[in-house]
């Protein structure tokens, strides 16, 4: 595919998205995106992975810093706490399909050559990405789509989503065309900042349970 540069007032991934593409050839695809400026910095691009038929797609805020390094998504800290949460409440993360709302890592650096930190992408970044996101919902078809944080609730369901608000509730949307069933939860990369890990850990769980229930 060509390369397009996107208008730096216009970020879009959509010229990069092909038409009746299957998964991987939609991963092959957001390898070369350049539709907003996350792409400059990051190592790669970090697609969605999993199972292509999963009742359940995951859906979290970017990848972080292991993540952008071994282009799969959740595999590092917060990763395997999702996994560990999700197997407690009943459903199996072999079974599910996780990607992000923004496929680059955008971060900050305290000073040249030290530790990446992670940065929060705008909600024009996520805008911009919303095309990739789209197009796995359409050949995945989840029954639920799990809601992991802040980030991934305004990419889905608007700037005036509050995680606080919804969680661990079943909402029923209509999101890129189609008619789904979302269960919102914190990221679990909250809970390992969480001053009380063990309580904030139960309360992902109890999320995660609603959304169990909700596939019976």
């Amino acid at each position: 595919m060509a390369t397009t540069k996107a208008p730096e007032d216009a970020y879009t991934a959509a010229p990069f998205v092909p038409e009746h593409a299957d998964l991987a050839a939609l991963r092959e695809a957001a390898a070369g995106c350049r539709g907003c400026p996350l792409h400059r910095d990051a190592t790669r691009t970090v697609f969605g992975a999993g199972d292509t038929d999963a009742r359940v797609m995951l859906v979290g805020e970017q990848p972080g810093d292991q993540e952008d390094r071994r282009g799969r998504p959740f595999v590092g800290p917060a990763g395997k706490l999702l996994d560990r949460a999700l197997a407690e409440a009943g459903i199996d993360p072999g079974g599910t399909y996780v990607t992000n709302a923004v496929k680059h890592f955008k971060f900050t650096r305290s000073a040249p050559g030290k530790r990446r930190i992670h940065k929060a992408p705008s909600l024009r970044e996520t805008v911009a990405c919303g095309p990739w996101l789209a197009a796995e919902l359409r050949l995945v078809e989840p029954e639920l789509i799990v809601v992991l944080g802040a980030t991934a609730g305004k990419a889905l369901l608007g700037s005036s989503f509050r995680v606080t608000e919804v969680r661990g509730t079943v909402l029923e949307e209509e999101i890129h065309g189609r008619q789904e069933r979302l269960v919102p939860t914190v990221h679990p990369s909250s809970v390992l900042r969480a001053d009380d890990r063990e309580a904030a850990y139960r309360g992902l769980v109890s999320d995660l349970k609603v959304a169990a229930r909700a596939l019976m």
